[in-house]
């Protein structure tokens, strides 16, 4: 019996996974160091930092949260360039996401 169970599980097919972990780890890592930075550099705020990063992986899928970022960082440019970065629908929704996915990850982790 336990052998058709196991034949079982083994030919089952494979369930298709979301991908919940798609953050590289120096992404992970360069938001927990900024996010140090700003919080302290203690035990407790790493611990926190990296709830945070994790939070918003689960919630942010990664080319979202890098667009978001780009859009964040052009803004922060001047002239017409970063003018485009600062009022289109496309962008505003991007760096939307972002906050709603800071915030949530503010409220879970801090």
């Amino acid at each position: 019996m336990r052998n058709c169970l196991l034949f079982l599980l083994l030919a089952a097919p494979a369930q298709a996974q979301p991908v919940v972990n798609d953050y590289p780890t120096e992404a992970r890592a360069e938001y927990v160091f900024a996010c140090m930075a700003v919080n302290g550099q203690t035990q407790d705020t790493l611990r926190r930092c990296s709830c945070s990063v994790d939070i918003i992986a689960s919630i942010l899928p990664y080319d979202d949260y890098v667009a978001a970022e780009t859009v964040l960082r052009m803004r922060l440019a001047t002239g017409e360039r970063a003018a485009l970065f600062r009022g289109t629908p496309a962008t505003q929704a991007l760096t939307a996401n972002l906050r709603r996915a800071q915030a949530e990850a503010e409220m879970l982790c801090f």
